[in-house]
């Protein structure tokens, strides 16, 4: 019995010999950005290291400043003659490196974590948590976890996320079960910040809830990850009258509702009280057997912390306050910043361009 050829024909011009060869064009670029992550990595343990060597072998040189840190460079450079990232700046954000979590538990696992962000995300967060490693900690998690880009991470230092999340005033605690109340505070901020254009200073509540809808990816942005956007003035009708929630979202990893609420005066007791109504609402026409209990935000442009606490411990339903600021600050991308499959595929072709060279900005950077 003959066998069957199934070898192809060539033909040059054919559709599916073209599309080989996209398919084998694709495949090394997979290739090459494996290896480019891989060189982050090895990249990172590197300078890590080298901030160890320094802060254990050098302390008291480095202390006398950048003289001791001008000599290294100068010898590491005639060293390693072409390699980047020996500048005086850059060593010093080695040493700092190290020494902002050398105290920290478990250093293997954590420099696993540590190496898997860029270095200018690492600076950034040196130069602003320096002083505090729980902060800078929480920093390189929330950017493994949302992929921020350097713009990104910037805006939630400056708006000091790590102060404001899981900060507001809620009854989680005994409205809800464990782990769930945990889960439901982490997702909560104090205050919040809304990026809104266009506002005068005497803005009305209606002008302000418009305004967040007109930017709701940057209302979402500012949600946190997971929140989906339902609807503004959302009608849930009952038998005889309909009710209208300013703004619904479903939370989608914890599998519940979230009733917002905005106001642009001071927390007054009766808020709570329509928060609460609606709320129920939810749980009662929206809610399906997948879904979890749904759950209610107050933001207010201020608030009497001591009157909602009091007013709190008497609400049944799962209920968090808080209080709003307004801003323009927020960059107009929010993009992720383990680079793009297109930025690093413009990056491969540079250096494919250039003999022995290395990658433009990534080089630059390690180098400043």
């Amino acid at each position: 019995m003959r066998m069957r050829n199934n070898t192809k024909s060539w033909l040059p011009d054919s559709g599916e010999y073209r599309s080989w060869i996209a398919d084998l064009k694709r495949r090394y670029r997979v290739t090459q950005i494996k290896a480019a992550m891989s060189v982050n990595t090895a990249l990172l343990e590197y300078y890590w290291n080298l901030g160890k060597d320094i802060s254990e072998r050098y302390a008291d040189a480095a202390a006398y400043g950048m003289g001791f840190f001008d000599h290294l460079s100068a010898d590491m450079k005639s060293a390693m003659p072409g390699a980047d990232g020996f500048s005086p700046r850059n060593l010093r954000y080695c040493q700092r490196f190290y020494e902002l979590y050398k105290a920290e538990e478990n250093l293997p696992q954590l420099v696993a974590e540590l190496v898997r962000i860029p270095w200018g995300h690492h600076r950034f967060i040196i130069d602003k948590c320096s002083d505090c490693p729980a902060k800078a900690l929480f920093y390189v998690r929330r950017t493994i976890q949302n992929e921020w880009s350097r713009d990104s991470l910037l805006n939630w230092i400056s708006t000091d996320l790590y102060g404001r999340e899981g900060h507001a005033q809620t009854n989680f605690a005994v409205a809800l079960p464990s782990p769930d109340s945990d889960l439901a505070q982490q997702l909560t901020k104090d205050p919040y910040v809304f990026a809104v254009q266009g506002l005068t200073e005497r803005y009305r509540e209606a002008e302000l809830k418009r305004a967040l809808v007109e930017n709701v990816e940057k209302l979402l942005v500012e949600l946190g990850r997971g929140f989906a956007f339902v609807g503004r003035e959302y009608v849930v009708a009952t038998e005889e009258t309909e009710q209208r929630i300013d703004l619904l979202f479903y939370l989608i990893p914890q599998h519940r509702y979230v009733v917002v609420e905005v106001k642009t005066g001071k927390f007054e007791t009766s808020y709570l009280g329509q928060l609460a109504g609606y709320v129920a609402l939810v749980n009662a026409k929206l809610n399906t057997s997948g879904d979890n209990p749904a759950i209610g935000l107050l933001v207010c442009k201020e608030r009497d912390a001591t009157l909602v606490r009091y007013v709190l411990d008497q609400v049944a339903m799962p209920i968090g306050v808080s209080n709003y600021e307004l801003s323009q600050a927020l960059p107009n991308e929010l993009k992720s910043d383990l680079p793009s499959i297109e930025e690093l595929e413009a990056e491969l072709d540079g250096a494919e361009s250039s003999e022995g060279g290395e990658a433009g900005e990534g080089s630059r950077e390690r180098e400043d």
